[in-house]
């Protein structure tokens, strides 16, 4: 059974989006096989183009959106002024109104910068699964580990359990401890992910463990690293090492050993995915559509979050540089891929931004909103009219109702003045007629529904 860590991601809609996702990246990773070059750092970079260029439609669009809201923010900012301070209800609803009109004027939506990046954090949180835990979703790079993952069972059976134990106290094991030990994970699995995130000294250690009781284990263990090497090097760095591990490894190497041209190849190797990770994202963000300086003193609310925006545009790529140097080598590959796919892409966006006429834009959806307003005014006429044609409706059949009842009345000799010789009250007479008219009411008409009235008023 799958966990959350364990192989493939069981996320709610992150978990699916990384499945299809996984099945691209196999089939990229198929065809580099068939091609002889079965390489997991090509793979990253492919995959990243793909992927990038599949989201294309999206970022066209996104990119539109900010053009439109930078054009717009001047007005709106006058609308905001024009109501600052002003609390009352009346005050609100015509700002609302105001401002309803202005986002339908340009075709943008209050909501439209979040609901794009609701679309996108599945769709990049998923390629960081896939790229991190490549075996759970590529079967060829899983099968290199099934060798040495069913000698480490075998072993724990005549150990109790050592070799599992030995591979949970690894520095990268930590993050899947908790699933060691529990029934609902599955522990070939688990051990896979800890192997997935083993560096070069820890294979060797763990070959180094078991050599004495079971002699065919190391070589069991490097033919298993020679296997990930295969799939692993690009460019001549192990990308399954980070670049820290592989800055200490080689640096060592020249202490103890002496100074050789290929460890300081590699050292700057390292150190040049980190540092092409900070260019290529600072490069990428300068490419985007930057927002339009705001003035503090009219707008102090979007002034700070243009200053914050600024901020962690300068301090992400920063921080991505510090992961890049503790995860794997593949990971920064695929952020540095992932920056320069996405700058060439906004390059070409932006030349089609630029082609694009805004003001006709503008144009077309002020007379969309028009033709808009004017529908709902003549769907308002409508039913205004409609209701006063059942009003009046309404009204002549009780019209109708009452002269029917009046009409019968008389038919059948009851008058509400007294007969010639009688003596009767004519107050009395008026009240029994009307009486009378009550009951004899249509049950479904307004007279009837008056009787119910009338009755329940006497009994108070």
């Amino acid at each position: 059974m799958n966990g959350i860590l364990l192989t493939v991601s069981s996320i709610p809609i992150i978990g699916q989006v990384a499945w299809l996702l996984g099945k691209i990246m196999e089939g990229i990773f198929n065809v580099l096989d068939v091609l002889n070059i079965p390489n997991v750092g090509l793979a990253i970079i492919l995959f990243t183009i793909i992927v990038n260029l599949l989201m294309l439609p999206l970022t066209v669009k996104q990119q539109k959106f900010s053009k439109l809201s930078a054009k717009m923010n001047p007005e709106l900012q006058a609308i905001q002024a024009k109501y600052k301070g002003k609390k009352d209800n009346d005050s609100m609803m015509a700002q609302n109104q105001e401002m309803q009109n202005l986002y339908a004027k340009y075709g943008v939506s209050p909501t439209g910068s979040c609901m794009y990046l609701l679309i996108q954090m599945p769709i990049l949180l998923a390629l960081y699964r896939v790229i991190d835990s490549m075996p759970a979703y590529v079967k060829k790079i899983r099968m290199a580990f099934d060798p040495l993952v069913n000698e480490i069972l075998s072993i724990d059976s005549a150990t109790g359990g050592k070799a599992t134990e030995f591979i949970q106290n690894l520095k990268n094991s930590m993050r899947y401890s908790s699933q060691f030990g529990n029934s609902k994970y599955d522990l070939k699995n688990t051990l896979i992910d800890c192997l997935n995130k083993a560096s070069t000294t820890d294979f060797k250690n763990l070959a180094a463990e078991f050599a004495e009781k079971f002699p065919s284990f190391p070589d069991i263990v490097s033919s298993t690293v020679e296997k990930l090497d295969t799939y692993n090097n690009f460019l001549g760095l192990n990308i399954g090492n980070s670049p820290w591990y592989i800055i200490k490894e080689n640096y060592n190497s020249i202490v103890s050993g002496g100074f050789t041209a290929g460890a300081l190849l590699l050292i700057l190797g390292a150190l040049a995915i980190p540092v092409l990770s900070v260019l290529t994202q600072w490069v990428n963000i300068k490419l985007m559509p930057q927002p339009q300086s705001v003035d503090s003193k009219e707008n102090e609310q979007a002034a700070t979050m243009a200053q914050s925006m600024k901020t962690m545009n300068m301090v992400m790529p920063l921080f991505s540089a510090y992961l890049c140097f503790s995860f794997p080598c593949g990971m920064g590959i695929y952020w540095v891929a992932g920056s320069v796919v996405r700058s060439i892409q906004q390059v070409a966006v932006n030349r089609h931004l630029d082609r694009m006429d805004f003001e006709d834009i503008i144009r077309k959806n002020t007379e969309k909103n028009a033709k808009k307003l004017e529908k709902m005014r003549a769907q308002q006429e409508k039913i205004a009219a409609y209701a006063n044609m059942n009003t009046k409706n309404v009204q002549d059949e009780i019209q109708k109702n009452l002269e029917e009842k009046r009409r019968r009345m008389d038919m059948s000799g009851k008058v509400n003045l007294p007969s010639a010789g009688n003596e009767a009250d004519p107050v009395e007479d008026n009240i029994e007629y009307t009486n009378d008219f009550y009951e004899n009411a249509d049950p479904d008409s307004f007279m009837a529904k008056a009787n119910l009235v009338r009755k329940y008023s006497n009994k108070k």
